[in-house]
């Protein structure tokens, strides 16, 4: 059975985005971008938010990025090989290869996904990982605590949901960002 995962780059204030919908304060430096794509590599299907998916599909053209680090491409690769899964009654078409699209989140049919996978699945976006959340589905939790406070904008975990975790490991990196690893308990 697989596990489902919910990964976030988040403020320490607990956001994703800011208030004018911006991110780049997020963006990792090279030990992070190595770490993340360490995590990434058992990944066989990735659920996303029409929002996330827009913002994830530039992994499939990586040759169109100004700077084309090998930690870029090596994420591309891995992004590429994955299948993508995206929720959404807003697109027409998903123009990314091993992407298909569902118009709606059904949480039995994600249950039956991790029953059936051979591979991790992850979440992406925290809209949909609420509804993952809120569902029971989530499995384990990944943030990374970013060293800056922003003050308001999109938080990375759903209010009026409980669930209860279990630190599994922690890691602090030079750049001041630290990776909490949480399982979640029953």
């Amino acid at each position: 059975m697989a596990r489902l995962v919910y990964s976030a780059i988040t403020s320490l204030d607990g956001y994703v985005a800011d208030e004018d919908g911006r991110f780049d304060w997020a963006a990792p430096d090279e030990e992070v971008h190595a770490f993340v794509n360490d995590l990434e590599r058992p990944v066989g299907t990735y659920l996303y938010g029409r929002r996330m998916y827009e913002v994830m599909r530039a992994w499939e053209t990586p040759h169109t990025f100004p700077d084309q680090s090998a930690l870029m491409q090596d994420f591309a690769q891995i992004w590429q090989a994955a299948d993508k899964i995206v929720y959404s009654t807003m697109l027409e078409t998903t123009p990314s290869a091993r992407t298909r699209l569902e118009r709606h989140f059904d949480p039995d049919a994600v249950r039956r996904l991790k029953a059936s996978a051979e591979r991790d699945i992850t979440v992406g976006g925290p809209d949909l990982a609420a509804q993952a959340i809120g569902a029971g589905l989530v499995d384990e939790c990944h943030l990374f605590l970013t060293p800056i406070v922003v003050g308001g904008g999109t938080p990375s975990l759903p209010d009026h949901v409980r669930l209860r975790l279990e630190l599994v490991d922690e890691r602090r990196f030079g750049n001041g960002v630290v990776h909490l690893h949480y399982r979640t308990k029953a």
